[in-house]
């Protein structure tokens, strides 16, 4: 039995819940967001809970019921609150800029890296190498935030490049320099 997908969602003020045969529409202060249910899980709203079963008693629909759970419930959080994630740029030189919807990255290329930042995420930079990431889709912001970590990853000898801000580099050493 999955402890995840057995779990009730509470449904906060101020948000719509919109159930359809295989779609749920989620609708809160931060904006809408919907999802396709698979038919193998059944997703109840009753008195300001949403709950999810699986339909049938096999393993496919016991992986998918904890996983339609988490889904609506990253829905209803994301609608209500919102989702961030913190990027930081180490290295001399290194620094952001945000213009219209552009992220302007000065990260050791020749050139500038202009990244375009998809609907539904906006991003904020503090004092040049400091870039949050925000949106109400959780995915969405975590895949945006792993592009714009790809454009330089941070090596393991100078720890020069972009790392989330929670992330630790473990530094390696470099050579010894023994004849």
């Amino acid at each position: 039995m999955s402890r995840i997908g057995k779990l009730p969602i509470p449904i906060p003020k101020g948000v719509e819940v919109k159930l359809t045969e295989n779609k749920i529409t989620v609708k809160g202060t931060k904006g809408t967001l919907s999802q396709s249910i698979h038919p193998a899980v059944i997703v109840k709203v009753d008195d300001g809970v949403i709950t999810v079963k699986n339909r049938y008693e096999n393993k496919f629909s016991r992986s998918l019921w904890g996983l339609t759970r988490s889904l609506i419930n990253n829905m209803v959080e994301g609608v209500t609150k919102g989702f961030t994630k913190v990027l930081e740029i180490n290295g001399v030189g290194y620094r952001a800029d945000v213009q219209n919807r552009v992220l302007n990255l000065t990260i050791g290329f020749s050139h500038p890296v202009e990244f375009r930042l998809p609907d539904g995420i906006e991003a904020s930079v503090d004092k040049q190498n400091r870039i949050t990431i925000s949106g109400i889709d959780k995915a969405l912001v975590g895949q945006t935030a792993a592009r714009i970590r790809a454009l330089r990853p941070c090596d393991p000898y100078k720890a020069k490049g972009i790392k989330y801000a929670d992330e630790q580099i473990r530094r390696k050493v470099g050579k010894s320099g023994v004849k």
